[in-house]
C-alpha cells in the first residue's frame, strides 16, 4: 500500500462483473458473488456426495456427513417434535449453506492470489433466505390452522383487555422476525471482514512508518489472528442460530404456541 493511501474496507464487498457487461446492454452478466455461490453449492455437494457412499463399516467422511445430518435431525425435532421431519430438508439446506458459505469467506486463501467473496456479507442472501423461512412458517400456520393462527399473538389466560393490548406488541414482534432473522449472520460476516481489513492496514502501514510503528503492527497482527479466530467460531455459531430460529419459529406456527 502507497504511503498516505486511505483505508477502504467496504472495498471487498463490491459486486463486480467477471464476464458480461451490463453497461453494454446484456442482462446476464456473471459476477464475483455468483462465482463464490457456485464455489460454496460446489464445496455442498462434494462434501455431501463423498459421506453418501453408504459402507457398512462407515468412514471418517461418512461418519461426519451421517453426524452433521443427526445433528441438524435432533434439533428440528427437540424444536417442532415428531412432525419437524417435514421441515428437516429446509433447515438442514440453510444450515449447511450459512455454514459453508461462512468459513469459505474467512479462509486465507489471498495467500495464494485469490481473494473469497463471502456471500453471506450481502444481506440479499441472508435476506432471501430469512423470506424464505418466514413464507414456510406463515403457509404452515394459515394451512394448519386457518385463522386460528392469528391466536398465535393472543397469549392463553389473559383478559381480553389484555389481549387486546398484546395483540399488536405480539404482531409487530411476529413481523419483526424475518428481518433479524436475516440480519443476524450479514452483520457478524460483515463487522468481522471489516476489522481484519482496518487493522491488516494498520499492520501495513506500521511497518512501513518504521520506529514505534513496528509494534503497532505486532498489536495489530495479534488482534487479526484473535479475530480470524472468532470469526470461525462466529461462522458455526451464526449458522447455528439461523437454523435454530428457523426450526422454532416453524415450530410456533405448528404448535401455535
Amino acid at each position: 500500500m502507497a504511503a498516505g493511501a486511505k483505508i477502504d474496507p467496504m472495498h471487498q464487498f463490491m459486486i463486480q462483473p467477471i464476464a458480461g457487461n451490463l453497461e453494454a446492454g446484456n442482462p446476464f452478466v456473471f459476477t464475483n458473488s455468483a462465482l463464490w455461490t457456485l464455489v460454496v453449492l460446489a464445496l455442498i455437494w462434494f462434501f455431501m456426495m463423498g459421506g453418501m457412499k453408504r459402507q457398512l463399516v462407515p468412514g471418517r467422511w461418512q461418519v461426519m456427513v451421517e453426524g452433521l445430518i443427526g445433528f441438524v435431525d435432533d434439533m428440528v425435532h427437540a424444536s417442532i417434535g415428531p412432525e419437524g421431519k417435514k421441515y428437516l430438508p429446509w433447515v438442514f439446506t440453510s444450515f449447511v449453506f450459512l455454514l459453508f458459505a461462512n468459513l469459505m469467506g474467512n479462509m486465507p486463501l489471498a495467500a495464494f492470489g485469490v481473494h473469497p467473496f463471502t456471500v453471506t456479507s450481502q444481506f440479499t442472501f441472508t435476506g432471501v433466505m430469512s423470506l424464505i423461512s418466514f413464507a414456510i412458517v406463515l403457509g404452515v400456520g394459515f394451512w394448519k390452522h386457518g385463522l386460528h393462527f392469528f391466536t398465535l399473538f393472543t397469549p392463553p389466560g389473559v383478559h381480553w383487555i389484555g389481549k387486546v393490548l398484546l395483540f399488536p406488541i405480539e404482531f409487530i414482534s411476529f413481523m419483526v422476525r424475518p428481518f433479524s432473522l436475516g440480519l443476524r449472520p450479514f452483520i457478524a460476516m460483515f463487522a468481522g471482514h471489516i476489522l481484519v481489513d482496518i487493522f491488516g492496514n494498520f499492520i501495513v502501514q506500521g511497518l512501513q512508518a518504521g520506529g514505534g510503528g513496528i509494534g503497532v503492527s505486532v498489536l495489530a497482527f495479534l488482534f487479526v489472528a484473535f479475530i480470524n479466530v472468532l470469526e470461525l467460531l462466529v461462522a458455526a455459531i451464526q449458522a447455528y442460530v439461523f437454523a435454530i430460529l428457523t426450526a422454532l419459529y416453524i415450530n410456533d406456527a405448528v404448535n401455535l404456541h
